[in-house]
């Protein structure tokens, strides 16, 4: 044979043995699924919520108008340190300084008018003194000139005058009474113009101190929102003017955050976290949890959740959460966004797995596997009349067993950021599937397995969702 004819029979020798093998090894592969493995392991386990909000300070306050009046000066700028009393800033001053002299006048004319009325009042106690005197002398000397006369030692005449004087002295003693009476209620209504006068000062007094505004706590001043020139109008909620500024008390820092719904169950008082703080990187604050809402927020609009505008919206719901920091830095401002991780649990050396290989497969899924190539007739006859009990999902794990993927139900605890507990169905050592995303998603229980353990962790697959 030609030397040529020779290469080219080799050649298409080779060729066929090639193809002989690569058919082989893909029959051989045909329905293999290539996995990711891992075991499972003891450790230490911790739970987290992690939630998001803003530094608050534990006690702050709005300074809102009193009065009305036209800012003159403002004593502070944001971010000063004032202790409560300080003076915040002044308005306009005239008219409320001129009631209050005028008022303080009409209280000294009737402090003066008093004084007349009680000098009044002692001159008649002293004259109702006089006549009753005058009237007890009387009585004696009529009684005395009776006696006389009915022995007639005195004549007639001196009996009358003894009897007319008796009875101007009752006159006059009545008569003193009489102006004692109106002289104490001369004192009564002097004494009530001077307390009636003196509480109008004191609103006067009141109206003019509300021009000059005093810090209510010690803090920082966190927030100004008027200027000098513009007019302050009492306090009511969105009226432009009514709220001047904020004054934030530092000294007990504060992160609130919004935890969702579905994780607010855990979150208990006393609970320790960890708080970031986008102003201050590569930093992470320890605090604990002092206050759980009991009240969900409606999370687009902020509003409770059970006022009648809002109790029938079907919408994501927080729960407000608030964490004392224990050591916060000194350069802390109000409205800082936070990040907080809740330690909710904590169990050590307990059997963990990978969160990703926790798979969830119905009831008649597994007897699809359990019965394997059995006829359609033994099939139907196996499975249960009820079909929520087949369509409900088991959750569990698949356990390498033999080259296959076994589904072992698991029973969980708690979850960490990574890992999760098991408490049940699974051993310390058993070799699991952890991967790849879409492996697991599709892996039929009992299906021939590759282990791989090379491949990525992740791949655009493992990252697309159901």
């Amino acid at each position: 044979m030609e030397k040529w004819k020779k290469v080219v029979v080799g050649v298409g020798v080779a060729i066929a043995a090639t193809g002989i093998v690569w058919y082989s090894v893909y029959r051989a592969d045909a329905g293999v699924v290539t996995v990711q493995t891992g075991h499972v392991v003891r450790e230490d386990l911790t739970s987290l919520v992690t939630a998001s909000g803003e530094i608050r300070p534990k006690n702050y306050t709005n300074v809102l108008g009193e009065g009305i009046g036209k800012i003159t000066d403002i004593a502070v700028n944001e971010g000063d340190k004032v202790k409560k009393g300080d003076v915040l800033l002044h308005l306009e001053s005239i008219q409320p300084g001129a009631d209050v002299r005028a008022q303080q006048y009409s209280i000294e004319a009737a402090t003066a008018t008093l004084k007349g009325a009680e000098a009044n009042l002692e001159a008649s106690q002293a004259t109702l003194a006089q006549r009753q005197s005058d009237l007890d002398k009387a009585k004696l000397d009529w009684q005395r000139s009776q006696l006389l006369y009915k022995e007639q030692l005195i004549a007639r005449q001196d009996f009358d005058a003894s009897k007319a004087t008796y009875d101007g002295a009752v006159a006059a003693e009545k008569a003193a009474e009489a102006q004692l009476a109106a002289s104490r209620a001369s004192q009564a209504q002097a004494q009530f113009n001077l307390d009636q006068g003196q509480a109008v000062l004191t609103h006067q007094e009141d109206v003019l101190n509300k021009t000059t505004y005093r810090a209510p706590i010690n803090g920082i001043v966190s927030y100004i929102a008027v200027r000098v020139g513009e007019n302050v109008v009492p306090g009511i909620q969105g009226t432009s003017g009514s709220f001047l500024m904020s004054i934030s008390d530092m000294s007990v820092v504060t992160a609130e955050v919004k935890v969702d719904e579905t994780d607010i169950a855990s979150v208990k008082d006393g609970q320790t976290a960890d708080v970031s703080i986008d102003a201050v990187p590569d930093k992470t604050f320890k605090g604990h949890v002092t206050e759980v809402g009991e009240e969900a927020i409606l999370r687009t609009s902020g509003e409770a959740s059970m006022t009648e505008a809002t109790a029938n919206t079907q919408e994501a719901r927080d729960f407000k959460v608030v964490i004392t920091l224990d050591n916060p830095p000194d350069n802390l401002r109000p409205g800082l966004s936070v990040t907080a991780k809740i330690q909710t649990a904590q169990k050590k050396n307990v059997l963990t797995i990978p969160i990703q290989a926790i798979a969830e497969r119905t009831q008649e899924e597994l007897d699809e596997a359990k019965l394997g190539n059995t006829s359609n007739v033994t099939l139907a006859a196996s499975r249960s009349n009820d079909s929520d009990a087949q369509n409900k999902d088991i959750q569990g794990a698949f356990v390498v067993r033999n080259g296959k993927a076994q589904f072992v139900p698991v029973q969980t605890g708690i979850a960490g950021t990574s890992d999760i507990e098991i408490t049940g169905g699974l051993k310390e050592g058993d070799q699991i599937v952890t991967g790849t995303y879409k492996a697991l998603r599709t892996l039929k229980p009992g299906a021939e397995i590759k282990i791989d353990n090379s491949l990525p962790q992740t791949t655009s697959d493992d990252q697309t969702t159901d």
